[in-house]
Formats: structure tokens, C-alpha cells, sequence
């Protein structure tokens, strides 16, 4: 081999590995950029899913949910997981009224924390209960007792329609207890603002995009606690 030679084979091999060092590089760049994307979105792995915390807009049920503006909710009220330690098994709802908290106890010492509002003064209350049933953008029906305090709301007596402005939002989970129906709910809230506040008339509010993570985690029959 001449010299012309040596110097051809020396120049490819320096650009075939120039090009497996390009490749790799790049290989790596788009990994870590999908790294720092699912942070950014504020995704959390569990397992081999995948949550998000992500409250932009949203089509459900034919539904056009608005985005949130989740930069006006303070951050420990938005859906997150956290470290929770308790004896009560998987599945489970913990509702801390004092702190404006719902955890759903995923295991393991873990919880899914949500933001909530909560009953105003004269309308909190404690307990154990159990979800009797799940409904997608439900009907609103006022008690007699609202409705005597709030005459205008007696157009509602038959059942105000779901949508956007419905009060139970996009989701509500019934809460049962030995007497039966207690007439409180976990549901969603197009009054995002109200998030850690106390301003109900006793049911437990969330996000819209919250109880919609909370329904789909949750079965009926489930356990609720609320402190």
C-alpha cells in the first residue's frame, strides 16, 4: 500500500468515527431532551405509566374544558405525588379539611395530593364514608335546605344540566355512609380560585382536570375519610 493509500484509509476511518461519535451524541441529545420535556410538563413515572400534572385545555365528552391558569394556583396545591405514610390501603381517599388536601394512598408510601376546597363556616364535617357511585359531567340538584337560603336556585329543583358552569363540574363521586346518602360530594369545580379556600356548602371541590385524575383512579366501594 503507497502512501495515497494509507492516507485514504487513515481519512475514512478518521470520518467513519467522527460519524459514530456524531450519531451517538445526537442519540443521546434527543434522549435527554425528552428527559427534560417530561420534567418541564411536570410528568412523574410510577411503574410504567406516566401522570401529568398538566391543566391545559381539554376536550371531554364533547365537553371544551378551559385551561386553568395554574400559575395563579399556589404549587402545593396542584396535583402531585407524594410521600405519605399511613396504614390505610391502597385506593383509599383521605381528605385533610385543615390543609385543603385530598391523598389518594397509592402504596408504598406514596400518595397522589390534590388541591381542594372545602365547606365554609357552619358547613364542615367529619367522618368515614364510602363512594356508593361515579358520574361523568352530572346533574346538579340542590337540596330544599339550599334552596329555602337561595330562592333563585328553586329553577334548579328538577336538576340543573351538566356542563361548564354546573357546579359539580365534570365529575362527581357520591359519598355514602350507614344512614345512606350523605348528600356530600368529591367533584369538580369550574371555580379554580376556590382551590384552598373554604367556601362550599360541604362538598370537597377540585379542579375539573383533578377530578378527572381522581375518577379514573378511583372505584366505587372505595374508602373516604375525611378529617
Amino acid at each position: 500500500m503507497n502512501d495515497g493509500d494509507k492516507a485514504a484509509v487513515s481519512s475514512r476511518s478518521i470520518s467513519g468515527g467522527a460519524s459514530d461519535l456524531f450519531m451517538r451524541m445526537k442519540s443521546f441529545a434527543i434522549v435527554a431532551a425528552f428527559a427534560l420535556s417530561t420534567a418541564i410538563a411536570g410528568c412523574s413515572t410510577i411503574g410504567s405509566q406516566i401522570f401529568t400534572n398538566n391543566y391545559g385545555p381539554m376536550t371531554d365528552a364533547g365537553y371544551q374544558l378551559p385551561r386553568i391558569p395554574i400559575e395563579k394556583v399556589p404549587f402545593k396545591y396542584r396535583r402531585q405525588v407524594v410521600s405519605y405514610d399511613t396504614d390505610e390501603k391502597p385506593g383509599t381517599i383521605v381528605v385533610d379539611t385543615q390543609n385543603k388536601f385530598l391523598y389518594y394512598v397509592m402504596g408504598g408510601g406514596e400518595a397522589m395530593r390534590y388541591g381542594i376546597g372545602v365547606g365554609r363556616e357552619g358547613f364542615e364535617w367529619r367522618g368515614t364514608a364510602r363512594i356508593a357511585a361515579k358520574r361523568e359531567w352530572p346533574t346538579w340538584t340542590p337540596p330544599s335546605a339550599m334552596i329555602r337560603r337561595q330562592p333563585e336556585l328553586a329553577k334548579f329543583a328538577g336538576g340543573m344540566e351538566p356542563g361548564l358552569t354546573n357546579p359539580l363540574g365534570a365529575r362527581a363521586l357520591y359519598l355514602f355512609n350507614k344512614g345512606g346518602d350523605s348528600g356530600y360530594r368529591l367533584h369538580g369545580s369550574p371555580e379554580w380560585n376556590s382551590i384552598g379556600k373554604a367556601m362550599s356548602s360541604g362538598c370537597i371541590r377540585l379542579m375539573n382536570q383533578d377530578i378527572i385524575d381522581l375518577y379514573d383512579r378511583t372505584s366505587v366501594g372505595a374508602k373516604v375519610i375525611v378529617l
